[in-house]
């Protein structure tokens, strides 16, 4: 998969028969004595906390930005819950109400950036 100049071409496709493989899985041209190698750590198919079954190499990425069980904080309160249950909390949590040091009312916590400007 390289440009080659036309006087090596001959030795280059010998070695490259003899000594490299292309992966089944991902096209990559490896080193036949990695190839083993190269699936066991690359194409292994493994289980997510979520159940959901992936090679070994897309895991990491998938535990960081699409796992539903992937670690969040609440906007409102801090507190770390399952990204899928973020919405629910984030609904009852910025519904409760805290005191304005200002005016006094009791504001949605969901509102209390914005009532400053609001407020008396």
């Amino acid at each position: 998969k390289k440009d080659i100049p036309a006087v090596n071409f001959i030795i280059h496709e010998i070695h490259c028969r003899r000594n490299i493989e292309i992966c089944p899985y991902c096209s990559d041209s490896i080193p036949k004595s990695e190839m083993k190698n190269h699936i066991e750590s690359e194409h292994v198919q493994v289980t997510c906390k979520c159940r959901m079954k992936m090679e070994s190499s897309l895991l990491k990425d998938h535990e960081a930005s699409s796992c539903p069980l992937r670690p969040v904080l609440c906007q409102f309160c801090d507190i770390q819950l399952a990204f899928s249950k973020l919405q629910e909390h984030e609904l009852y949590c910025g519904a409760r109400t805290e005191p304005c040091g200002r005016c006094g009312r009791n504001v949605l916590v969901r509102e209390l950036k914005e009532h400053p400007r609001l407020c008396g």
